[in-house]
């Protein structure tokens, strides 16, 4: 099988020669797009927290910690000019630590390309790694997916936000931040660590 730059040299060569077709048939026999439609993401902070409790805040791409996504916030408010924030995390003006270890869900199979949208295809990642990773595979990527980690052992620092806004309820700016502190809560409250349930 010919990788993929040389099917394009192929397509490239035909189209020089002013032949569509054998262009147009050598991407549907070789490389064909396969537009499938996208699956509506249903995922909140919930069920986020719920996912990331259970790979226990390990980025599923490349075995590393990340952090539950409002302590970033936190420590933005209480230290604003050494960990600066964005609401929209341009990068020249937002500490590095949003791209690299904020939590997030990433669909395992792309959901563009026909994965779930249940916790059976959710994996926790970085927001770094999501976007890096968009709608390719693992195996696209040359990337293999990494074992959960023990949520005894890290809990992204979510115990840490819960009681440090309970201290500090000034800290809690928006609605969001006050979604995410409900799932925390909820999951330490209800010991609902779902450990036990199935793991992509």
């Amino acid at each position: 099988m010919k990788d993929r730059a040389s099917v394009l040299a192929d397509v490239c060569r035909a189209l020089t020669d002013g032949d569509s077709d054998s262009a147009t048939d050598v991407l549907n026999r070789s490389y064909p797009f396969l537009g499938t439609p996208s699956t509506p993401r249903r995922y909140g902070p919930a069920q986020a927290t719920r996912v990331f409790v259970r790979d226990g805040f390990i980025d599923r791409f490349s075995g590393l910690r990340v952090v539950f996504p409002p302590v970033l916030r936190a420590i933005s408010l209480g230290l604003p000019d050494a960990f600066p924030y964005h609401p929209n995390w341009k990068m020249e003006v937002t500490h590095p630590a949003y791209w690299e270890l904020t939590a997030t869900v990433d669909h395992l199979e792309a959901a563009s390309r026909g994965g779930a949208d249940d916790e059976s295809n959710w994996v926790t990642t970085s927001m770094a790694r999501n976007s890096a990773k968009g709608n390719y595979s693992l195996e696209d990527l040359g990337w293999s997916l990494q074992p959960p980690g023990d949520i005894s052992e890290w809990d992204g620092l979510m115990r840490w936000f819960v009681e440090y806004t309970e201290d500090r309820p000034e800290t809690i700016v928006d609605a969001s931040m006050k979604k995410w502190r409900d799932a925390a809560v909820s999951v330490l409250t209800n010991k609902r660590f779902d450990t036990d349930k199935p793991r992509p």
